[in-house]
């Protein structure tokens, strides 16, 4: 029989359903074998009896994606996709985004064009559908979820990116036809926009307005409408990176009466307050501006409970990548600009996964199933990525991660990987930190990057299996 590859020893493997015991033998990428006493590989790691899980799958990430305002992420496929490997993500799902009057298909090659030959790990993406015209609707988003690109996101505000609710019935008409599934950032942007005009009218233009001029209701409002809106079509949704509990108790009344509407999580939204973004005029609170902004304390207690009561699917980083210092970045428009200039969005893709597994799992708020379920597993399902990739099973690419814990971890920016000069998180002390991350056999990270750029494969997505929202009694022509 042919030698393993490797084989990491003395593994206390997690899965999303299980903790068990065993040894893992890699051969050709995949796993080949679980058990005790294996075959020697050509390479021997000891996990010395420490958690192994999936590798994470990063399903919200922004890499070098065009603004059309001037803005410049700081994180290309390189740079994004070295910094997830170190944190313990082995698949991340950026967004190819169509800008208006162009189609959905140049976004694409564009975005290819931009990935090249620079990601780490592997990789898909999601289209973002910012002009759904006819000839969109009709030949280019069937064709292209047919190819693999079989998930989009539609945008509830933003002038640049928002659909109104006409063009969001017709797109959603598509996903329920050709079985995609949609992510919907809701928000409403009238209500935004009356606010924040009054706001800077007053002179109440610092950072920490930002989170004055999205209130909870202004996600609430949006989420019950993206609700309807995928009820009278009957196709599932997901809600992506809810904030609090109002948009929380429209989902959880929507999952109640059966329908398959899903939710979507990020640290900022465990880890940061609105006090986060300042609680003075100073520009520093600017870091941590992102949409929706995060709330109070009570509402974090509410995010965690909802991580373990079913609330939510996916835990993702939503890493949107800008400097503060710097032209293109945070102070763009001058280093005392008002908010509503300021680049929108905040590093995170290395850190998602040792917040969640050391504020998480280590202080018993939620299950190891979990973790691996919201970072892991539920991405690759909800994204036609399963049995691939998701899980520790024979047959699945060798995506693992071993982990280190119970040593304090003081978390600087300085030991991130990110092409970002801050990071929110800077000063926590964390208990848990990837030890190892393995992408389809390979070490990426071991203490020090490894994966070489290139290495990271094109994965085309598989078409989730068929969901209606609830039968009808009778059928719409849809």
């Amino acid at each position: 029989m042919q030698p393993f590859d490797t084989v990491i020893r003395n593994a206390r493997v997690v899965t999303a359903a299980d903790i068990f015991s065993s040894d893992i033998g890699i051969r050709d990428g995949r796993i080949a074998a679980l058990g005790l006493d294996l075959a020697a590989g050509l390479t021997e790691i000891d996990a010395a009896g420490r958690h192994v899980t999936p590798g994470g799958i990063d399903s919200h990430v922004h890499f070098d994606q065009p603004t059309g305002d001037g803005l410049v992420m700081a994180d290309d496929f390189s740079s994004g996709t070295r910094s997830a490997a170190c944190g313990g993500t082995t698949t991340v799902i950026p967004f190819a985004c169509q800008q208006k009057g162009q189609t959905l298909r140049a976004a694409v090659d564009d975005y290819h064009r931009r990935a090249g030959d620079k990601p780490v790990i592997d990789y898909a993406f999601h289209l973002i559908v910012t002009d759904p015209t006819p000839e969109v609707l009709r030949e280019e988003l069937p064709a292209l979820i047919a190819e693999g690109y079989t998930s989009f996101k539609i945008y509830m505000t933003y002038d640049a990116l928002k659909l109104n609710d006409r063009e969001i019935l017709e797109t959603l008409s598509v996903a329920r036809r050709e079985g995609a599934m949609v992510m919907l950032h809701a928000e409403n942007s009238d209500c935004i926009a009356w606010l924040t005009e009054r706001l800077l009218a007053a002179g109440l233009d610092a950072p920490r307005y930002h989170a004055t001029s999205r209130p909870m209701l202004v996600e609430r409002e949006a989420t019950h409408r993206a609700i309807a809106l995928a009820e009278l079509v009957d196709v599932p949704i997901l809600i992506v990176h809810v904030s609090g509990r109002e948009a929380i108790e429209q989902i959880r009344w929507a999952q109640s009466l059966g329908l398959k509407v899903y939710a979507e999580t990020c640290p900022q939204y465990l880890f940061l307050t609105a006090d986060s973004l300042g609680c003075d005029d100073g520009f520093d609170g600017a870091k941590c501006i992102c949409s929706p902004p995060p709330r109070d304390a009570a509402n974090q207690r509410i995010i965690w409970d909802g991580l373990e009561n079913g609330s939510f699917e996916i835990f993702s980083s939503d890493h949107a990548p800008f400097r503060f210092d710097g032209p293109d970045g945070k102070k763009a428009h001058g280093e005392q600009a008002s908010f509503d200039k300021v680049a929108n969005g905040i590093p995170g893709v290395e850190t998602r996964m040792a917040l969640l597994w050391s504020e998480g799992v280590r202080t018993g708020r939620i299950t190891a199933q979990s973790f691996v379920a919201l970072t892991s597993t539920n991405a690759a399902k909800m994204y036609g990525l399963y049995p691939r990739k998701g899980s520790i099973a024979i047959g699945t690419d060798a995506d693992l991660v071993i982990w280190d814990e119970g040593q304090t971890v003081h978390l600087t920016n300085a030991m991130l990987h990110h092409n970002v000069d801050y990071t929110p998180y800077a000063g926590m002390q964390l208990t848990a930190w990837p030890a190892m991350t393995l992408s389809r056999g390979e070490v990426v990270w071991n203490g020090e990057p490894q994966g070489q750029a290139g290495r990271g494969r094109f994965l085309a997505c598989e078409r989730p299996a068929p969901a209606q929202v609830r039968r009808r009694q009778t059928e719409l022509p849809l």
